[in-house]
């Protein structure tokens, strides 16, 4: 009985850090919540961390939900989740701009695209796949995730290192020079930041709070990226940004709050 009583103390463990979404959880606050003993749960949840299936501050001493775990629960959360609310929104995007567009999600301190909808323009700028993480504010999608959340949280991810090591971040000055200038625009631009010749474009979707709980992009070959088109896309991915927004909290109305906090950061 042993292992199964480990799979179940892991398993009161990894709902505690879900449930303090997105602020996390410390120790203390696993031990109170479980009533486990605090080198019992230290215990776990080092081995949690080795997993990633969580992952560890080690200047916070907060655990968040680590990468593993939001691969494997990929499937539960379109069962209610984003991907498949936002669906008809992508597909609308795709066809009135023959351009791919994404959807991103906040993971940590990164960008994670949860769905991408391939348009029916010759070249296609493949910049994402699905599943790919970026470190929040390299690429469209990842800067208007970042521009729109608190100053704080702005403040943490641009110094916690990301797990995306291949992109390069520029200093903190730049990034906040480049956050300003996206809040003024009201949308963000990723000039071939990532693919040279490919053009992005995102807008973010708002909480009632006003801050991003995710992102729609659009990516493009640069010759298809004028100001004027650039401008036209944006309006036309704030529209939809609005209705998924409307969706999501309508959906919310019908979830538990446990599913509400797995699914997104507070929508109401």
């Amino acid at each position: 009985m042993e292992p199964v009583r480990s799979v179940a103390r892991a398993a009161a463990i990894v709902d505690v850090v879900a449930g303090r979404s997105p602020e996390g959880a410390r120790l203390i606050d696993v031990v109170e919540a479980t009533a486990l003993q605090k080198t019992t749960a230290h215990r776990i949840l080092a081995t949690l961390v080795g997993l990633e299936w969580l992952e560890h501050s080690a200047e916070s001493g907060v655990f968040h939900l680590g990468p593993k775990l939001v691969g494997l629960g990929g499937e539960a959360l379109n069962r209610h989740g984003i991907a498949e609310i936002a669906s008809p929104r992508l597909t609308s995007l795709s066809r009135l701009t023959e351009d791919t567009v994404f959807l991103s999600v906040p993971s940590g301190t990164e960008a994670l695209c949860v769905d991408r909808v391939l348009g029916s323009f010759p070249i296609r700028t493949l910049t994402l796949q699905v599943g790919d993480r970026r470190p929040l504010g390299i690429g469209a999608g990842a800067m208007a995730l970042l521009a729109w959340q608190r100053d704080a949280d702005i403040d943490l991810a641009l110094a916690t290192p990301s797990s995306s090591h291949q992109y390069q971040m520029t200093d903190m000055a730049s990034m906040k020079r480049s956050i300003q200038i996206t809040r003024e625009r009201g949308y963000s631009i990723n000039d071939g930041g990532i693919v040279p010749g490919a053009v992005g474009v995102g807008v973010p979707v708002l909480n009632s709070d006003d801050t991003a709980v995710a992102a729609l992009s659009i990516g493009a070959i640069a010759s298809r990226m004028t100001t004027d088109r650039m401008n036209t896309l944006a309006e036309l991915m704030r529209t939809e940004a609005t209705l998924l927004a409307d969706d999501l909290r309508s959906v919310a109305q019908r979830l538990s709050p446990p599913s509400i906090r797995r699914l997104l950061p507070p929508l109401t």
